[in-house]
């Protein structure tokens, strides 16, 4: 039987950090705020962006959280989708997973229209099977719902699939489905996140990515 190992996006593949941090301060000033220079956004990313919204908005004691994501997705659909850098190594270790048989789906909280335009703009589409992510409806926005729709679409197996990402909703929404969970340490989850939720492993840097799935892999 074959391997699927299901990839979140950001803090995963990707340092998209720049990007969303530019789209959620346009989004704050069209609402009339003023963010202080230094908002640090970093440990929000991963959950659905109504959740990122919602704490950015608080200290203002502002619940516009719709038309705050509506401005956001404005801006991030413009041009803070381009504000993203893959981490070092991860391309070859996309090519190395592909070459070597395995099934790759992207499963990240981002709009998957998003999600598919920054995949295309590094050339990573060609090395995914599948590409899914939040949907219009809301149907899919949290990790669970997203990795049970994907493996029931492909006929995926959890104990043939093996959930990756950089926060503690990956690795909770992989176990809510009976998948394996490997936490990645390079993103914007910690390690004392990552461990609290159960991680099955972790890995230290992309160099390590590939050696640590296939090991996995190789004890099922």
């Amino acid at each position: 039987m074959s391997y699927s190992v299901l990839l979140d996006l950001d803090g995963t593949l990707i340092d998209s950090c720049p990007g969303i941090l530019a789209s959620c301060v346009a989004a704050l000033r069209v609402l009339g705020h003023e963010p202080d220079d230094a908002l640090d956004i970093r440990g929000t990313i991963g959950p659905p962006i109504e959740d990122i919204m919602q704490l950015l908005l608080q200290p203002y004691g502002d619940d516009r959280v719709g038309e705050a994501v509506a401005a956001y997705r404005q801006h991030y659909g413009e041009s803070g989708y381009l504000g993203s850098a893959p981490y070092p190594g991860i391309g070859k270790a996309l090519e190395e997973m592909k070459r070597t048989g395995l099934q790759l789906y992207l499963a990240t909280s981002k709009r998957v229209a998003f999600a598919s335009r920054i995949l295309d703009h590094l050339k990573f589409t060609p090395y995914f099977d599948g590409i899914y992510g939040s949907v219009p409806s809301g149907e899919l926005d949290h990790k669970p719902e997203l990795l049970a729709h994907i493996l029931s679409r492909h006929g995926i197996s959890p104990s043939h699939g093996l959930m990756v990402g950089d926060r503690r909703h990956d690795i909770s929404g992989a176990h809510a489905v009976g998948m394996r969970g490997l936490g990645v340490l390079w993103g914007y989850g910690t390690r004392d996140e990552l461990e609290t939720a159960g991680a099955d492993q972790l890995v230290e840097s992309p160099a390590d990515f590939c050696h640590t799935i296939f090991s996995m892999i190789d004890g099922i």
